[in-house]
Parts: C-alpha cells; structure tokens; sequence
C-alpha cells in the first residue's frame, strides 16, 4: 500500500522541485539562527561574552537524535515536516516583532532558541522524508540538489536578510524570512506529495509524552542538568579547570555533547548483546530506533567511517584561511575566491557525485571520489612549501589569486564529491523501520571530527607549520579511506 502510494504520486511531482524546495527550507532557518544571531546581538549591544554564547544555539542540531524517534513513530515525516515550518514561520514573525520591544535582546535570544529546536525537528522530517520518497538509486542521484539547495539557503539567510535588516530594519527583515518560510509551507502543503501511510495519530503521541514514567524521566534530566550548572559555577571548580580553560573553550559544550555521543554509542555496541535481549523482548519504539541502528552488519567499521571520514577535510578547513592569509590574500578576497568560485565548485561537484554514483553504482565510484575529495590536501602542502621559497623563486607566483583560486576551486570540487560519496553512503545504513532516528543518529556521529580539529588544528598548524600541516591534513585521511574496505551497503541493490 506504501509503495503503491509512493509511487503513483511521484509520478505527478519531479524530485528535483520537492528537493530543491525542501532542503532550501532546512537551511534557511538554520542560518537564521546560526549566522544572524551573532549579527543580532551585536547589533543590540550584547557583549563579546554574550555573542560567543550564541554557539550554544547549535545544541539542537547535536542533541536531535534523542527526539528524532517521534517522526518515525507517530503522523508522517510529511507532516512533521509542515508543522515544523509553521512554527518556524510564527518564530520569525514574533522575532520581526520583538525587535521593536525594548527588551530586544532578551526576548530574541529566547526566540532563537525556540527557533533552533524547531529547525533541528525540521531537519529530522526532512531527511527522513528524502529517503522515505526516494529508492536508494534516486536517493544518490539527487544528493547534489541537496548540497546546492542547502547552501542557496545560507546565502539567502546569512546574506539576503543580513543585507535586507541593514539597509531597512531588524523587524523588515525577520518579516521577509517567516513570509518565506510560509510561502514555503504552502507549497509544501500543496504540492509535496504523501509517500508514507499515517503512523499512530497526534493523541497517540501526547498519551506517550504524558506517561508518568517518561515525565519522571525528564524531571530528573532537568534536575541533573540544574545541579551540573551549579556546580560549575562554584569557585572551586573553577580553580580546578584553570589549567585546561583554553582546551575547554575551544571543544564548547555542544563539543562535549557530541564526544558524549559517541561514548555513548560505543557503550551501547559493547553491551548490544545483553540490549538486544532486553529491549527487543518490549514494545518500546524509542529504545528499539537506537539499539537497531547498532544491529548492521560490521558497525564498528560504520561508526569508525562515520567519525574519521571528514577528518583530514575539518582540519584543512580551519586553517585554509590563516595560511592565506599569511601569504597575503586578504579577507575580502578570500570570501569572493571561496563564497563564489568555491562554492560552485561545490555544488557542481555534489551534482556530479551523486550522478555517478546513481549511474554507476557506490561500490564502482567510491574510490575515484574519495581520492579526488582528498588528494588535492596536498595542493595547499605545495602551496605553503613554495611560499615559504623553499620549493624554488618567487616567480613561481603561488601567491597569486588566480593560482589561489585554481587551489581553491579544486579543493571545493572535490570536497563535493566526496560529499556526495558520505551522504549515499549514511542513508544507506538507515533502516526502513527508523529512517529519520536513523539519520540523525549518524549525522550526530559525523561531527566528532570537526570538534577534533577546532580543538588541535592551530596547535598543530603552529607546531608543524602550514606546509607540514597541510600534508597532516592528507595523512589524516588515510584511516577512513582504510576502512573502505571492511564496509557494507556499498552494492546497490538496484544497480
């Protein structure tokens, strides 16, 4: 009945529209809240203290995986999806009107935070959506549009309504991003067509939220989370973290949220065998959506592939900008070379990927595209050794922005592809019974690495220097490309 469903009405709609449409709608609120909101609180006077603490708005995007079970459970991705953006709609309507209170500032910083729950809910529909609509074939064939509408989506958001509150006002702005968003929710309500059949109904998932035992639960997370707060606060513990308050600042909290993550995870492989036993015995849809995603074949080498597969990528890009700066390309120069050239290369390579890999199979092109993500770390290699003149005169011109942005151009291209191949590669180990908790627990996992490099990559790059850092960043990638080997779902059943 699902699949007779699926079909007839992607029949009547070309993923290209929905997918464009949709993944613009998860990225432009996320750079809502993500990229304005340091933009918002400067420009209301908060303090540098304060702007900083604006990276605790990424925790909902760290922390989806512990609600993402909902979508799979309860009503449609479908509809998770159109509630979501309603509310994101209404958030930036009440934000278009707070900006006009004389408690701004307060009252915006509580709205982001409503708006970055929401957002992180809205991802979990949507990707869940996208791989409950497509098969595994399309599902890599339109992995480039993703990419391409996602980053539309930050310029539009980032850029446009940024350059639109500028030369209008904070209210004019916020105003044009919930208009957007519900013009967006109409077309969604209209047009996107259903691909799933309801699970249990909306009263069925408040019946589940009001059981005692779950409310229990949450009662003594927030106690402990209270008590955590408190504790360090007191002058004792900071005394005690002196020594490490630079380490610390540099992981931040939704750092330490993610290497949590991941402890967890592996306490859970670890005990699988005992879990599996408990939890597969009860009727309980939460614990199952974790416990069966750890239940694949050779999961260590996924969570492994998941972690270390960006590695060497986080690390290039921390310090791409400082080297070149260092070998006098200019800020200003730097966003037109990457915000335009870079990113196109980008999305073209994403688009290029994910034509590949649906024509010819992930198995076939794996290789071709994860060296062509990882082999051009070593242009920046040559690109700091020739500086630094010891590959030879100045003549050489690697300081040029046209060599620059050949460098860049190429690095970003091949950033795309190997998106591409990562992206594939997560929906595959996403079961059809947990799709959206699925993919949330996966994309969670993938940021451990960047947390790695935000917190080693200017220690290194100083130690090393640029020339033998850029070659580290190539280095670091050899684990994941090593585990290739030992990985599943790399045949494609419709190939």
């Amino acid at each position: 009945m699902t699949e007779t469903l699926q079909n007839s009405n992607l029949e009547k709609k070309r993923p290209a529209f929905w997918v464009f449409t949709t993944y613009f709608a998860e990225g432009f609120p996320y750079s809502l809240v993500r990229q304005i909101s340091t933009v918002y609180f400067k420009d209301f006077g908060a303090s540098l203290q304060a702007i900083g603490l604006t990276s605790l708005y990424g925790l909902p995007w760290v922390l989806k995986f512990l609600w993402a079970p909902l979508a799979d459970a309860f009503l449609t991705k479908r509809r998770w999806l159109l509630i979501a953006e309603v509310a994101l709609a209404l958030s930036a309507g009440a934000l278009a009107f707070c900006a006009t209170m004389p408690g701004a500032l307060t009252l915006g910083s509580v709205l982001f935070l409503v708006m970055a729950f929401f957002s992180a809910s809205h991802d979990i529909a949507i990707d869940g959506y996208y791989l409950e609509a497509l098969d595994k074939k399309r599902q890599a064939q339109y992995v480039g549009f993703q990419a391409m509408s996602y980053r539309i989506a930050l310029i539009a958001g980032g850029g446009g309504i940024v350059w639109l509150s500028g030369v209008t006002s904070w209210s004019t702005g916020f105003l044009a991003a919930g208009l957007l968003l519900f013009a967006l929710f109409l077309y969604h309500r209209f047009f996107l067509p259903d691909v799933e059949m309801q699970q249990r109904d909306f009263l069925s998932l408040l019946a589940e939220l009001a059981k005692l035992r779950r409310i229990l639960w949450l009662s003594g997370a927030v106690a402990v989370g209270a008590l955590i707060i408190f504790l360090v606060h007191t002058e004792t513990f900071q005394r005690a973290i002196t020594p490490w308050t630079p380490y610390l600042k540099k992981i931040g909290v939704p750092g330490f949220i993610t290497l949590s993550l991941l402890l967890v995870l592996i306490s859970f492989l670890a005990a699988l065998p005992v879990l599996k036993r408990r939890i597969f015995s009860s009727d309980s849809f939460y614990a199952r959506a974790f416990v069966d995603y750890l239940d694949q074949p050779r999961i260590g080498a996924i969570l492994a592939f998941l972690v270390l597969y960006r590695t060497g990528e986080s690390f290039l890009l921390s310090m791409v900008y400082p080297m070149l700066k260092d070998i006098g390309i200019t800020r200003d120069l730097y966003g037109l070379i990457y915000g335009t050239f870079g990113i196109a290369a980008s999305i073209t390579g994403g688009i290029i990927g994910g034509y590949l890999i649906g024509r010819f199979g992930l198995k076939r092109v794996i290789w071709p595209l994860v060296l062509a993500q990882n082999i051009p770390n070593l242009l920046y290699m040559f690109l700091a050794y020739g500086y630094r003149g010891i590959a030879g005169s100045p003549e050489l011109g690697l300081a040029n922005p046209m060599v620059v942005t050949v460098f860049v151009v190429l690095e970003a291209f091949g950033a795309g592809l190997g998106t591409a191949v990562f992206m594939v590669f997560i929906m595959r180990t996403c079961k059809s019974s947990y799709k959206a908790a699925h993919m949330a627990i996966a994309t969670s996992i993938m940021n451990v690495s960047s947390t790695f490099a935000g917190v080693f990559s200017g220690y290194l790059a100083a130690w090393l220097g640029f020339s033998a850092f850029f070659g580290f960043t190539f280095l670091a990638t050899v684990p994941g490309m090593a585990l290739i080997a030992f990985l599943p779902h790399l045949e494609d059943p419709n190939q």
